[in-house]
């Protein structure tokens, strides 16, 4: 478990991720984090639930409709 604290910063507050976190989370500074809220409590993440189900969605298009696609690359 990694212990972060909440500081102030300007009119916000925010949290100090340390280095072993950021690895641990494939992340690098100016990378965006997602809090998502779950039955478990909260999952910070580099990856967006909604970017996901897009791809996954795209995906399922590109497999059903590859003659199209092949067609339209044409």
């Amino acid at each position: 478990m990694i212990q972060v604290e909440i500081r102030a910063i300007g009119n916000s507050a925010g949290v100090i991720l340390p280095k072993e976190a950021l690895a641990l989370l494939h992340a690098k500074k100016g990378d965006k984090l997602y809090l998502t809220e779950t039955p478990e409590g909260f999952l910070l993440s580099p990856y967006s639930p909604e970017t996901a189900r897009q791809l996954e969605t795209a995906d399922l298009i590109m497999r059903e409709d590859r003659d199209v696609l092949r067609e339209l690359a044409k």
